[in-house]
């Protein structure tokens, strides 16, 4: 045989060797594949109508939790999928009870604002040990390896946007950034979200760390001396107990005829305990005028409130697109895919850094409720008049 017909037959038999062992990498895969649901699971290969998604929420004492319940369920069942939705009363073992409850049933993720945020590790390793992915929703769940992936707003930047707007209201800034031309020294108090709560902790950081340059040059002044989280910190973000220390705040350092301008409030449900405690002492009245007041979460009432001209601002997390990103972030897990992340360093949860996805804030003052709130469809002008959602 000459040395180019050799060549040729040698050429033959290699392209017929790699067909065959690509023949035998496809069914190889093929089988390595065929688990499906009940393989390890992996739910690559099931409809929507079979996989189950847990969502567990904290409370239904606050608005804006329930929105995210309807929501994330919403959206989640408009794509097929079968939802658990449970409410756990602000109680923690009930949550605990109810996540157990969505592991034990079969649930393919679970997506979880958590209530305490370290009160969860055995759920975790259970859903880690039924191979479930765990999303952490607003809240960021603490101290377990087991935490996949989180959803929320940039909390830090939420915290400034709240120090920038009481210095807005107070006029030493203006919205633009710019140097306002109030010069004080204004009398201010501060309070914090629920120390178990993880965004707690970045609010009061991202507002501190802005108002602190004004608390050392004394154009703010705290009156009460109590500046540290821990002493301005309201257990389970409740209205009634931010009332009453703002009562006791009044009682104990103002009894000598000196007012307070301004308080900094994370989340309007405090802001408006705080603003009943100010109006029972008297504040809004014409002979004392309405400290500035912040807030979050443009919740309904609250936003009567800031075009009644009696809450200053609050900040507008737009829940609807948090609930995208979630469903985003749940149907990645469920095709086998990893979700997309656009913070890899910020949230230590203190065993890992967790991957996030975190979403823009926006400060809502009286001219912006029509632009944002209204004209986005978020609330309507009738529910702002009423200072109440239609349901």
């Amino acid at each position: 045989m000459s040395s180019s017909t050799e060549g040729e037959s040698m050429l033959v038999r290699r392209r017929i060797l790699a067909t065959l062992g690509g023949a035998a990498l496809v069914i190889g895969l093929a089988a390595c594949s065929g688990e499906g649901a009940g393989g390890g699971g992996d739910t690559g290969g099931d409809r929507p109508a079979e996989l189950t998604i847990g969502v567990s929420m904290p409370t239904q004492t606050s608005e804006r939790w329930i929105a995210d319940g309807k929501s994330v369920k919403e959206k989640l069942e408009a794509k097929g999928y079968r939802v658990d939705l449970q409410y756990a009363g602000d109680d923690i073992p009930t949550q605990s009870q109810q996540v157990d409850q969505m592991i034990t049933q079969g649930a393919d993720v679970l997506v979880v604002a958590a209530i305490d945020g370290t009160a969860l590790s055995g759920q975790l390793q259970a859903a880690a040990d039924a191979k479930i992915p765990v999303v952490a929703y607003d809240r960021l769940i603490r101290d377990s390896p087991n935490v996949d992936f989180y959803v929320s707003f940039d909390n830090y930047k939420v915290g400034v946007a709240q120090a920038d707007a009481l210095l807005v209201g107070l006029g030493l800034k203006n919205k633009d950034g710019a140097k306002g031309t109030a010069t004080g020294p204004f009398n201010v108090e501060l309070f914090a979200g629920s120390l178990d709560d993880n965004n707690a902790h970045f609010f009061f950081d991202g507002a501190m760390d802005t108002l602190k340059p004004f608390i050392d040059a004394g154009t703010l002044k705290v009156k009460s001396g109590q500046t540290k989280i821990e002493q301005v910190a309201i257990l389970r973000w409740q209205q009634e107990t931010a009332q009453k220390r703002m009562e006791d705040l009044l009682t104990s350092s103002y009894n000598d005829g000196t007012t307070v301008s301004g308080v900094l409030s994370p989340y309007d449900g405090l802001s408006r305990g705080i603003i009943t405690a100010l109006q029972n002492a008297g504040y809004g009245a014409a002979a004392r005028k309405m400290p500035v007041v912040t807030g979050q979460d443009a919740e309904i009432a609250s936003t009567k409130l800031i075009n009644d001209g009696v809450q200053g601002s609050t900040i507008f997390k737009d829940t609807r697109l948090l609930a995208e990103q979630a469903v985003v972030t749940a149907e990645a897990f469920l095709q086998k895919k990893e979700p997309q992340a656009n913070d890899t360093k910020t949230y230590d949860n203190g065993v890992k850094v967790v991957p996030a996805f975190l979403l823009p804030v926006q400060t809502v003052y009286k001219d912006d409720i029509k632009p944002v709130l209204i004209d986005s469809g978020y609330w309507t002008a009738e529910e702002v008049a009423a200072g109440q959602a239609k349901g």
